[in-house]
């Protein structure tokens, strides 16, 4: 005869959910820049009465396709992080089982999948960063389109991340895409020959072209003023100064066209062995506390109507008026042909 189950308990909004006791551990598969406070982390645990273990498999990218290649047997419950560049792929491949979490309703519905089995939990905007005080001192205005970058006075100024191996590098690639297009006189393709032409440096991945080739970061080694990275990236300067700064050293171009827009959805893994424990997840990721945790914990922005910024962002951060935006259709029809006619024109 089965044991007895003990029972723990979950609280969603003011409902009180029995969890079983033999399903006290929910697996949280994610990429590496996934952070949650301590404090936030153990009051979910210990008012669920789960255990949740963390597998980081790397960036968005190498963890979609890991998951894909354990879908039948899955590495975890639920998985957090693939963002609207990869959430095709995932969907192509079943890899998620519906989950509508109550907690929706207060989320801002523009960031939903109709008909996905994945909730949207946070969003960042891809866009140029730039040197403060190498612009200052160089009077060079800063760049107020896409366009703008092939123009003389921009030579040997940017650095970008090969669209293949970096998230940051895949939504500049697609920015082009749809600014430019594929038809007519000026493709992005001409874009790009134009780009290299002027001299633009390909970094592999964020770090190494945040850290190693851009100039405004105060832990960069580089000489480069214009970098692709986020909106959120010169709080995230401000916050993380020793010693303490008044101002960014750095900036966010946000003019119209010049951002991609990147949401990031959590969904229950298909074949988990902890349904429930990855709903009550899931749940948790939308609540009121994790969401106000986003910013200081990732620097990406919360999706929860509820949840409120905190200074550094209010202060620092600018969420672009009119930021690029592409359906996931149209990047996973043609995401995989972009990457390989930009790697041919490119790199090679």
């Amino acid at each position: 005869m089965r044991t007895m189950l003990l029972l723990a308990w979950l609280i969603v909004g003011s409902v009180f959910v029995p969890v079983s006791a033999q399903d006290s551990t929910v697996r949280l598969v994610t990429h590496d820049s996934f952070n949650v406070s301590e404090g936030v982390l153990a009051a979910f645990e210990q008012e669920s009465g789960l255990t949740v273990e963390i597998l980081r498999l790397g960036d968005a990218g190498t963890m979609v396709n890991q998951s894909i290649l354990s879908r039948e047997n899955p590495l975890g419950d639920v998985l957090y992080g693939v963002d609207n560049t990869f959430l095709s792929r995932a969907l192509d491949a079943d890899l998620f089982i519906p989950y509508e979490s109550p907690l929706l309703e207060r989320v801002d519905s523009s960031f939903s999948v109709p008909g996905s089995p994945v909730v949207p939990v946070d969003f960042g905007d891809v866009c140029l960063n730039y040197d403060v005080a190498a612009f200052e001192a160089s009077g060079l205005p800063l760049p107020t389109s896409l366009a703008d970058l092939v123009h003389p006075e921009y030579a040997r100024a940017l650095v970008v991340q090969n669209p293949a191996t970096s998230s940051p590098g895949l939504a500049f690639l697609l920015a082009t895409v749809a600014v430019f297009g594929e038809d007519g006189d000026y493709t992005y393709l001409d874009y790009w020959s134009d780009l290299v032409a002027n001299e633009v440096v390909i970094a592999d991945d964020w770090t190494d072209a945040y850290y190693g080739q851009f100039s405004g970061s105060a832990g960069s080694a580089g000489d480069y003023p214009l970098v692709v990275s986020y909106a959120s990236s010169p709080p995230a300067e401000v916050f993380f100064a020793d010693p303490p700064v008044n101002a960014a050293p750095t900036g966010a171009v946000t003019a119209p066209e010049m951002c991609f827009r990147q949401i990031e959805y959590a969904g229950v893994l298909a074949n988990a062995a902890n349904v429930e424990g990855a709903q009550r997840f899931i749940d948790f990721m939308l609540s009121r506390s994790f969401q106000e945790d986003l910013p200081l914990q990732m620097f990406v922005f919360p999706v929860s109507l509820d949840a409120a910024l905190p200074d550094v962002f209010q202060q620092y951060a600018v969420v672009p008026e009119e930021p690029v935006i592409m359906s996931f259709d149209a990047i996973a029809a043609g995401r995989d042909r972009w990457i390989a006619e930009w790697t041919e024109l490119v790199l090679r």
